[in-house]
């Protein structure tokens, strides 16, 4: 099964403009990420907590297409990849009723968090990266048909 969050556009997300504030967009992309980590029985308080691992954000970027605005029903999809031994990254697709609104990018690193040096990914996060993937793969195969 591929995952997709869905999310509605809140006042609070917007601008003066009325439209989604360009931060914020990163903001749902994380809520994304933690849904899909909690999806596949990752206990997120330890997740984000555990002195001795972390996934520090060091790169993101996004993409505008259109406006999004209060009320916009989301679909947040996400593809990841691993990038090495310790590092991966997130591609995030953001669709409101099947139009490509933005997407977005996020890059993680593995460390060690007591030391913050760089560590191998942990066999929990290999798993999810490897399920994600597989899902993405299947989504792809299934546009191309």
């Amino acid at each position: 099964m591929s995952f997709t969050y869905h999310r509605t556009i809140r006042l609070p997300d917007t601008d003066a403009a009325g439209v989604v504030y360009f931060a914020h967009v990163l903001s749902m992309c994380h809520e994304a990420y933690e849904a899909s980590l909690e999806l596949s029985n990752i206990h997120l308080k330890a997740f984000f907590t555990n002195p001795s691992i972390a996934f520090p954000i060091v790169h993101s970027s996004a993409d505008f297409f259109r406006p999004m605005l209060c009320g916009d029903k989301l679909e947040i999809s996400l593809i990841p990849h691993k990038l090495g031994m310790n590092k991966f990254e997130i591609n995030y697709e953001i669709m409101v009723e099947n139009i490509l609104v933005a997407k977005a990018v996020t890059r993680h690193v593995c460390i060690n968090g007591m030391t913050r040096i760089k560590q191998d990914l942990s066999a929990e996060m290999i798993e999810w990266l490897e399920a994600n993937r597989q899902d993405a793969e299947i989504r792809k195969s299934r546009e191309i048909l």
